[in-house]
């Protein structure tokens, strides 16, 4: 496959090359500009009517087969025990003592029980162990039918307004567990809103034009429109989770006005260069086109990567992110072509007016990044050491980086699960938020046994008596941690139980014993995640660097992009540990979203190879036009560095603006692609790829005789 040049013309008569695939597609949609707006508009319009008439199915898919926790909860479902389904704490507390409050906890409860979705309530009055030690807190159990994500959320809130209403004459009410904290999640607020504005003030600078700066936009918003609609009719017939939305928004927001900028840019070039309109979008979709389209491919080969990690609640969210970077990537290269048909004379204006002043007063486009390519190239070495140091010294804290899951202690004060997490935490000790369900598979006697050898196991606090489902098949006790849910002592307690104590005691009683409950799930989540993750970063990487060698028919510049794609990611990982799990800046110390360091490397992945495209690109565009290396690198930088570092700096704020959603999952998710996409813009294509390149020299264009006969298209070179 070889890449379509145009050599950037010298003179005032511009030669145009014969289009490509992608040029031939440019002329298509400028030609039937009104018939190509009218189909996005018909396409976005419809899918959105369809998505708004059926509504979406958005539901959470956490199981995990073959984990101890997946199947306690299947034998406990299938026996019909109650603790087949999710709980809601309602937690009371009355400095001068609970017990005055019966009456009208009691009369609370009885309303309670009456409301869709509980199965079951248990008063504080009937069970000792409900009522704290000093007997100013206590808390009733709230079962419901179902697990937290498939109870409705406004059967959640009618069981918080019901038992908040009961509220004073200094008795305090508070409601704790994962159906409440997800009833009280908000929405992203205005993150999108604050993204968008600050994209819009990037491009309105770069261009100098509001018409101009609002082309990108305008292509990002309809595919986002587009792809925001068929995902949410896809839902009917997949499972994507809930939190899908607002991450498909981040990324096609960031993606969609990335790759109409870039090919934009390579269009206002070609204009400044003497080439007319519609040759113009030809060379700019050939070039910058073909740039889009293969990173988009690559995004997408990354995010279907996830589906190789077997989780349920990723897949769905790989394939719904995925389908927008195809949306995206088709609104780039047709819908922009139209829209530069239908408002180029008013950019070409403004563009060749903005080339004169600028030819006028001697200045040359690009001088200060031609100038620090020349400095890199200088010094190689030494830029190159610099900034990989740079880079691993922030790598350093994601050695240690821990994964779980954000429980109630991280959710906001003013939060009434916040509230209950730390009532139950001083009355009952920390471990009372995070309690291991433990299933006995035997009789009376094993259950039994299981709580003598747990009660004198070191880091169980406290346990209660076995109770047993209404078949008598299982037995189920609650065994409290010493260490909150978060606290890795928790975690290392799971495998200790599950590697050393619970194996001696069933051959002793024959029973079958496993470890369940919401916080050893989360451990099954993070583990399962650690453990497949080497085959999806080798799925990525091998089919990303498949691409690139198809793309330049080289075996260097794939090494290079795959290396340093893992550098960059691997210091957005750091900063995100140091922010979030070790609590830099304020931030609640906590283990970092299981799910996150996937979604981010996949994302990235995907990202970075789209400035290693468009940069080595144009390096290679003017190594065959001169046979200089050298001058290739500079003039690849002074014709790229701009485009994208303003790329770069609007995904950036898109990303970053997530960092103010309420989500401590999304502020982690805008943290690391913001921080990601800074380091590669800035660090790594402006200091390490040029320094890289100038070690390399020819040699990195070089493809083994053998492996070329072999790969389609012909080799290049120096004209």
């Amino acid at each position: 496959m070889s890449i379509r040049t145009s050599a950037t013309p010298s003179s005032g008569t511009a030669t145009a090359p014969l289009p490509g695939v992608f040029g031939r597609l440019a002329s298509w949609s400028r030609r039937h500009r009104w018939t190509a707006l009218v189909l996005w508009l018909v396409l976005v319009g419809a899918v959105t009517a369809g998505a708004q008439s059926a509504g979406s199915a958005y539901r959470n898919d956490f199981t995990l087969p073959g984990t101890d926790s997946q199947t306690a909860a299947d034998l406990l479902a299938e026996h019909g025990s109650a603790q087949a389904g999710d709980t809601v704490q309602i937690v009371f507390q009355d400095r001068d003592g609970v017990a005055g409050d019966r009456t009208a906890v009691e009369r609370l409860l009885t309303r309670v029980r009456d409301l869709p979705s509980v199965a079951e309530v248990r008063s504080p009055y009937a069970d000792a162990s409900a009522v704290s030690r000093d007997g100013t807190i206590a808390y009733a159990t709230v079962v419901l039918d179902g697990r937290a994500e498939q109870v409705p959320r406004q059967d959640v809130t009618r069981i918080i307004d019901t038992a908040r209403s009961a509220a004073g004459d200094g008795l305090t009410v508070e409601l704790g567990g994962e159906a409440v904290r997800g009833a009280e999640e908000e929405g992203g607020g205005a993150a999108e809103g604050a993204g968008l504005l600050a994209a819009l003030v990037i491009l309105v600078l770069l261009f100098g034009s509001l018409v101009a700066a609002a082309l990108p936009l305008v292509t990002a918003l309809f595919a986002v429109g587009g792809a925001v609609g068929l995902i949410a009719l896809a839902s009917h017939v997949f499972t994507v989770a809930d939190f899908t939305p607002p991450i498909m928004m981040l990324v096609g927001l960031g993606v969609g006005v990335d790759y109409a900028l870039l090919i934009f840019y390579r269009y206002r070039h070609e204009l400044t260069h003497g080439h007319d309109r519609d040759t113009a979008v030809r060379i700019a979709l050939d070039a910058a086109g073909r740039t889009v389209f293969f990173a988009g491919c690559t995004v997408i080969i990354a995010l279907l990567g996830l589906v190789a990690l077997g989780l349920g609640s990723l897949q769905g969210v790989a394939l719904a992110v995925a389908l927008t970077v195809l949306v995206t990537m088709a609104a780039s290269l047709t819908l922009l072509p139209a829209l530069l048909a239908l408002l180029g004379a008013r950019v070409e204006r403004r563009v060749r007016r903005r080339a004169a002043r600028t030819q006028a007063d001697g200045r040359r486009e690009g001088r200060r990044w031609h100038r620090l390519a020349s400095a890199v190239q200088r010094r190689p070495l030494s830029a190159l050491l610099a900034a990989t140091a740079a880079l691993l010294a922030l790598s350093a804290p994601a050695l240690g980086l821990r994964l779980g899951f954000a429980d109630a202690g991280n959710d906001p004060a003013t939060s009434t699960s916040r509230r209950a997490y730390d009532l139950l935490a001083e009355g009952f000790g920390p471990g009372f938020n995070g309690p291991l369900v433990v299933v006995t598979q035997g009789g009376p006697a094993a259950a039994q046994d299981l709580r003598t050898t747990l009660s004198g196991t070191p880091g169980i606090a406290a346990t209660t008596s076995p109770f047993p489902t209404p078949d008598g098949a299982l037995s189920t006790l609650l065994a409290f941690p010493a260490t909150a849910p978060q606290d890795e002592r928790t975690a290392t307690l799971v495998h200790t139980l599950r590697d050393d104590v619970l194996p001696g005691l069933a051959d002793r009683t024959g029973a079958t014993y496993l470890v369940g409950g919401p916080t050893a799930a989360a451990q099954d989540f993070a583990d399962s995640v650690a453990a497949r993750m080497p085959l999806f970063v080798t799925i990525v990487v091998g089919l990303s660097a498949l691409l690139l060698l198809l793309l330049f028919r080289s075996l260097l510049i794939p090494l290079k992009a795959a290396l340093l794609n893992l550098l960059s990611i691997a210091a957005a990982l750091g900063v995100i540990t140091l922010v979030f799990q070790h609590g830099w800046f304020g931030v609640p110390a906590g283990p970092v979203e299981a799910f996150i360091p996937v979604m981010i490397f996949a994302i990235v992945f995907g990202l970075s190879m789209d400035y290693e495209v468009f940069l080595v690109s144009r390096i290679h565009e003017e190594w065959e036009h001169t046979g200089d290396h050298s001058h290739a690198v500079r003039e690849g930088l002074a014709a790229t560095g701009r485009v994208i570092t303003a790329a770069a700096a609007i995904m950036i704020v898109v990303f970053a603006a997530f960092v103010l959603s309420p989500s401590r999952m999304l502020q982690q998710f805008g943290l690391g692609l913001a921080t990601a996409i800074l380091l590669d813009a800035l660090v790594i294509r402006c200091l390490i790829v040029p320094a890289v390149m100038q070690v390399l020299g020819a040699r990195a264009w070089w493809l083994p005789r053998a492996l070329s006969r072999w790969l389609p298209g012909r080799a290049r070179g120096p004209e």
